[in-house]
């Protein structure tokens, strides 16, 4: 009875304790290696709680160095057993699967055996929620207090409300948008008409007084000239004197 409880307190005093981490829902290894070139390959198994004086009394899972035994959807090996590699790695995190950890490593002789402990804590893992984003009516403002419970109901209902009503809005503003749109651009079409009538009407009389002022001068010209030819030959009888001799070559008369 005494050899076993000094046998106890040796493995408990032999044995290291790291304390780890893991969150809910992930994965963790427990890292454990030993001297493969220097042993070769050893048998070694995990157990759940303190590692006992002999072998593992809660064994989840356990290797001869070739082949595994007990690996399942939660432990695993899966580390390279022919370097050496003993880590364990525990799949899909729960809160039950908190606690202690042990891990031996058979070496040949007596009390050669590599003794290993984990503390292992879980942390639940931060729920990320989606929530739709409150959109406030501008028309209500809130107190400095902030808005209740109550406040919160009577405002998103009136978030649906006003989002409905605005929805209306924006289709008559839309419409109306469009109609002052027509407007102005068949403004502008009958703007544009005007001014392509008007200054084709300029040109079209302009085209018709041409021909007409070359004609009028020259009538004007011929009339001013026959003018000046009848006023010419007026002078010219005025200043054409008439010799009326006497049948015996007497007197002269200036006719007028």
């Amino acid at each position: 009875m005494k050899l076993v409880l000094l046998l106890a307190l040796l493995t408990v005093a032999e044995s290291d304790s790291r304390p780890v981490v893991g969150r809910t829902g992930e994965n963790i290894t427990l890292h454990v290696k030993y001297d493969r070139k220097k042993h070769g390959l050893l048998s070694f198994c995990w157990n759940r709680g303190d590692i006992p004086a002999s072998g593992c009394n809660n064994q989840i899972i356990a290797t001869d160095g070739h082949s595994v035994t007990g690996a399942s959807s939660k432990y695993q090996l899966l580390g390279r057993l022919d370097e050496g590699d003993a880590s364990l790695t525990i799949l899909n995190l729960t809160d039950t699967d908190a606690g202690r950890y042990g891990c031996r490593v058979e070496i040949p002789g007596p009390f050669n055996d590599e003794k290993h402990h984990f503390d292992l804590t879980i942390d639940r893992a931060p729920q990320t929620t989606t929530s739709a984003p409150v959109h406030r009516d501008t028309s209500t403002p809130l107190t400095a207090a902030g808005p209740t419970t109550g406040q919160l109901t009577t405002g998103s209902s009136l978030t649906s409300s006003s989002s409905s009503s605005n929805g209306f809005i924006s289709t008559e503003q839309e419409s109306s948008s469009v109609t002052v749109l027509v407007c102005v651009v068949f403004g502008l079409v009958v703007l544009v008409t005007v001014g392509g009538v008007i200054i084709f009407v300029r040109k079209w009389s302009r085209l018709n007084k041409l021909p007409q002022q070359p004609v009028t001068s020259s009538v004007l010209f011929s009339s001013t000239l026959s003018t000046l030819q009848l006023q010419s030959r007026g002078s010219a009888v005025d200043n054409i004197y008439q010799i009326d001799g006497g049948g015996d070559g007497g007197e002269y008369e200036l006719c007028p």
